[in-house]
């Protein structure tokens, strides 16, 4: 029980008991002016405003209530390296036994772990105040961290009304080799170059390291690069979209984790104007097709020649003079030749135009990187035919002469299904496909290779794709596609199939046949793998952490086969089928939590001096615990924690008494009438 105080009830307000007091004592003045004995009149005057004022003596009751320390545990990845999980883990048990031994004081434990998808760091302090939203600081004893002190939002001064104590997991002589990027472009022109800088962090260590740089899984090159000093790199895009480059530098022993050694950053390749080179061999219906379509695309920089001679006209007219401007054969087809992304030969025969030797500068073209389309018509299998030059060697499909005229509905081959060119075109999800008939097929049949995705009558190829050293070669043995632009038929996805066909022969990654993509959609990894291959796939998956895990995936049937596993961790994953390698990024590519790993004191050692609390290592053992006054010390360096005993109470109940009885009252008050008037009737 509390002592009493006084307080006052008043029974009318303070106002008017003012101006009571103020108006008597005025009269009573003026009295005392008039006749000597007047000013015994204040004693019944004050007697009357003690009674309105009505003085109560209040006694407060409660009981005592116990002191509460909180125990904040820190979960975050970076706690999961080395011993620090066992570490932990004793620690806490033995701070949960000692506390448990001190009087009047409640634990509560808490853990903190961050959010997975938002690349803020470890924010220990954040879940602190959220944490002790709902405990009065009149009861807080104190506060125990437990964590490796890579802590990202330490306040210069924490107001928390307590001893802060933090121990730290994790050893004074820990070494933690990483790869830290310095400087890295968003984005790059394909085929052009951009640079890189980074460094290799270790500290207390001199000498060299050696770094293997990867593009896209692959690619893999080896350097020789100084220690804790910047490095630049040059890294050339090989294609559009995301080129993701991965560097890894060489363990050293007694490494904390071989998880920092990876650093890797996604860089966006971005297409300069891709250049055509149409060429086509005379005027025809399916000529402005191709036009129109290259002309469409903005990206797109075509230059287009169209030999309006007919073959069947002969005349002593000179070459030079047969053409609307000048055609440059030298300097398409010898300077500029491999500036070219793609070239399309449209019903394209052989003539005068061209010497022999330029068809074999067209073939090391092509296998040396470059695309190349013929669009083959009747002509393809006549004495002029482009084939009978030393395009030969590259094209898959080969004239026979015996061409197909008439209607017929062009089909999907098997491995057409499930080549990303053909794959889901629009009208092809049903037998027979809905879409319109073509009119011819130019006979041909494979000189052992290639792949054929479409057919005609009686299976004749119809679309056929080959690779040919570094460069791609297709042909479309008909000339006739123009008719689904048309609408003959109801017509088909002849714009959709022919922007396919480019950008596959362009080697845009999407298109391509045999491929491996993973991507974090939400909390999940979905990995596809696109092949012309039937059955389920296997790949092994690489956390950021480092460790594997299988995963089964599924065939769709179009050349597909998908599968899906949580991905509840930032950082890179690693996907592998044992053929080829992909990555996908969760959050940032070089998280703020694996950035460092090294266990420290000095990030949080000035909230702690400003508490009044203490650090100490659990590699030293657990330091002591005890209660201490307010005022007093609550640490002392490290060997003990001090925990306040804050003597708080809950008030039950207020009871109060009057002052003055009301008897004594009416007795002063009526003795005081009498005592002045005895005194003014003398």
């Amino acid at each position: 029980m509390s002592p009493a105080h006084l307080v006052f009830s008043p029974w009318i307000p303070a106002w008017t008991l003012a101006a009571l007091a103020a108006a008597g004592l005025a009269l009573v003045v003026a009295s005392a002016l008039g006749r000597a004995g007047a000013w015994w009149r204040l004693l019944p005057l004050a007697v009357l405003l003690v009674a309105l004022a009505n003085p109560r003596l209040a006694r407060e009751e409660g009981v005592a209530l116990r002191d509460l320390a909180l125990v904040l545990v820190d979960d975050s990845v970076s706690m999961s390296v080395g011993d620090r999980p066992a570490q932990s883990a004793t620690a806490l048990a033995g701070l949960l036994d000692r506390l448990g031994r001190l009087a009047d004081l409640d634990v509560r434990v808490e853990h903190y772990r961050p959010p997975p998808g938002r690349d803020a760091g470890t924010l220990l302090f954040g879940a602190l105040d959220r944490a002790l939203a709902d405990v009065p600081r009149n009861r807080l004893a104190g506060v125990v961290m437990i964590t490796d002190g890579q802590i990202h939002d330490v306040p210069a001064k924490p107001d928390i009304g307590a001893p802060l104590h933090v121990l730290i997991a994790g050893h004074r002589d820990e070494r933690e080799r990483r790869v830290v990027i310095e400087q890295a472009p968003a984005f790059g022109i394909v085929g052009g170059s951009v640079k890189l800088t980074f460094r290799i962090e270790d500290l207390g260590h001199d000498g060299d390291a050696r770094v293997t740089v990867s593009r896209d899984g692959g690619d893999k090159k080896t350097l020789l690069v100084p220690l804790n000093r910047s490095t630049d790199l040059d890294l050339s895009l090989a294609h559009a979209g995301a080129n993701v480059v991965e560097l890894e530098a060489e363990a050293v022993p007694g490494e904390l984790t071989l998880a920092n050694n990876r650093a890797a950053i996604s860089v966006s390749g971005v297409r300069d104007r891709l250049k055509v080179l149409l060429i086509s061999g005379e005027p025809h219906a399916g000529e402005r097709v191709w036009r129109n379509l290259l002309k469409a695309d903005p990206s797109v920089d075509l230059v287009h020649f169209t030999i309006l001679r007919p073959p069947e006209k002969e005349d002593a007219t000179p070459l030079r003079e047969l053409a609307l401007i000048a055609f440059p054969v030298r300097e398409l087809f010898e300077e500029k030749l491999h500036g070219f992304d793609l070239i399309i030969l449209d019903r394209y025969r052989r003539r005068a135009v061209l010497p022999d030797a330029y068809y074999q500068n067209i073939a090391r073209y092509v296998e040396g990187g470059g695309a190349l389309l013929v669009a083959a018509g009747p002509e393809f299998g006549g004495v002029d035919s482009p084939y009978l030059t030393d395009l030969e060697r590259i094209l898959p499909a080969q004239p026979t002469g015996h061409d197909a005229e008439g209607p017929f509905l062009p089909l999907l081959t098997q491995a057409g299904h499930r080549h990303p060119v053909t794959s889901g075109l629009p009208g092809a999800d049903s037998d027979p496909p809905r879409w319109g008939r073509w009119m011819r097929v130019v006979g041909s049949s494979l000189s052992g290779r290639g792949t054929v995705l479409m057919t005609g009558p009686d299976g004749a190829p119809l679309l056929v794709l080959d690779r040919v050293g570094d460069g791609r070669v297709a042909e479309l043995m008909t000339d006739t596609a123009w008719l689904w632009s048309r609408g003959y038929e109801g017509g088909g996805p002849q714009a959709e199939l022919l922007r396919r066909l480019a950008h596959w022969l362009m080697k845009e990654p999407e298109l391509e046949e045999e491929r491996l993509s993973a991507e974090i959609r939400g909390a999940s990894l979905q990995v596809e793998r696109r092949s012309l291959k039937e059955g389920p796939r296997g790949v092994t998956i690489t956390r950021p952490d480092g460790t594997t895990q299988a995963l089964d995936l599924a065939d769709q049937g179009d050349g597909r086969a998908v599968g899906r596993m949580a991905a509840g961790e930032d950082g890179l994953w690693r996907v592998s089928d044992g053929e080829h390698v992909t990555l996908a990024a969760s959050g940032a590519l070089a998280p703020s939590e694996m950035s460092e790993l090294r266990a420290t004191q000095d990030k949080v050692a000035p909230a702690v001096a400003a508490t009044g609390g203490g650090i100490a290592w659990i590699e030293d053992g657990l330091p002591d615990l005890r209660r201490v006054e307010p005022g007093s010390a609550a640490a002392g360096g490290g060997r003990w924690f001090g925990f306040r005993a804050n003597h708080a109470e809950e008030i039950t109940s207020v009871r109060d008494s009057p002052l003055i009885p009301g008897p004594l009252l009416l007795f002063l008050g009526l003795g005081g009438l009498v005592l002045a008037w005895w005194r003014e009737g003398r």
